[in-house]
């Protein structure tokens, strides 16, 4: 098993460094097209920066409302302002980490939802279901964009990504709600998990605690207008960020090239969320850039423009990610530090891990 995480993380050392060191040619070979883009920069239209940081503000506060949706899905208390720092200080840990970042902002929302007296089984449906149906909505831009687009080839490339994006979040809904599914997730984890389970000499796959947990999992839903709300917010969440790319272009001074704009977008997102670098730093700069080029822009422009937009969606995020986290850590660790320990009774039903 170890072996295999190593290779694994190897093989993003290696996509990040190709990334990089793309990228780094690209600046070396196109010195002129980056001090181009740095003059722009240095001439932004700062009524279009503030709409940009306008849009993104939207497009967080869409996310973290859904998600507030699917945790009062059960009857439990979750409120926007803790959703909105622990959705702030996930990001920052995905963005900041490498190669596990994502990895470690799941577990770090999990926790913190929990340590907030919501169960096990909301959480973890919670965090899910949202990242599924924003993973759906994402597939949903990428459509419109390819059918706007026009271009037989971007169309195709188009359906192709909203397929990547689609099947895995409807399979995972599919496995929750039907036996048969669940007993094929029983089958995939004992296979999965039998390398630790010999390393260890230990059984890490209780088939009935986990069917009892996927029965509380898929008892948990919402009526079907609620996950129309919670998908509308989902593409509200991709179409503001959109927006934010928009206004940062219209910060350069150039126009925006509405009939490619969603495609470059989405392009630039699906390469955000594959991973390969945290926060898709580099990755998706090279993406935006060429996309927009390919839409009409100048490269000059196009580089511009992505830098803009990074600036907002990627390193204020991270910033104002930090900060929440620093805090949420604080008030973490104050009542541990000031409280006595419960009884062995509270213990046993209290709700944190």
């Amino acid at each position: 098993m170890t072996s295999r995480i190593t290779t694994r993380q190897w093989r993003r050392i290696t996509f990040t460094l190709v990334a990089v060191g793309g990228l780094a040619a690209i600046i070396i070979l196109n010195r002129h097209i980056l001090l181009e883009s740095l003059r722009t920069l240095g001439h932004l239209n700062w009524w279009w920066v503030l709409a940009a940081l306008a849009a993104e503000a939207v497009s967080l506060t869409a996310f973290g409302i859904s998600r507030v949706i699917l945790l009062r899905a059960n009857g439990d208390r979750a409120t926007l302002s803790e959703v909105m720092a622990i959705t702030y200080a996930g990001n920052a840990l995905s963005m900041a980490v490498p190669f596990a970042g994502a990895q470690l902002a799941a577990v770090f929302s999990y926790r913190q939802l929990r340590g907030r007296g919501l169960g096990p089984a909301i959480t973890s449906w919670a965090l899910a279901v949202s990242a599924i149906v924003s993973s759906s909505a994402l597939a949903l831009v990428l459509v419109v964009g390819a059918l706007v687009g026009g271009a037989p080839a971007a169309t195709a490339v188009g359906f192709l990504g909203a397929a990547v994006f689609l099947v895995p979040g409807v399979s995972v809904l599919l496995a929750l709600r039907y036996r048969a599914a669940r007993a094929w997730i029983h089958r995939a984890a004992a296979v999965l998990l039998r390398p630790l389970d010999r390393r260890l000499h230990k059984s890490w796959t209780d088939p009935a605690a986990l069917e009892g947990f996927l029965d509380r999992v898929a008892s948990i839903s919402l009526p079907w207008p609620g996950y129309a709300r919670v998908f509308a917010l989902a593409a509200a969440n991709w179409l503001a960020d959109c927006g934010c790319l928009a206004c940062s272009i219209l910060a350069t001074g150039q126009p925006v090239p509405w009939h490619g704009l969603l495609l470059a977008y989405g392009a630039g997102a699906a390469v955000g969320s594959s991973g390969l670098s945290p926060g898709g730093f580099a990755l998706v700069e090279i993406a935006l850039t060429a996309s927009l080029a390919a839409a009409g822009m100048t490269a000059a422009a196009a580089l511009a423009a992505a830098i803009a937009y990074r600036l907002i969606s990627f390193w204020l995020i991270l910033l104002g990610g930090g900060i929440a986290l620093i805090v949420l850590a604080r008030r973490t660790e104050r009542p541990a530090a000031s409280e006595p320990a419960p009884p062995q009774s509270a213990a046993r039903t209290g709700e944190s891990p």
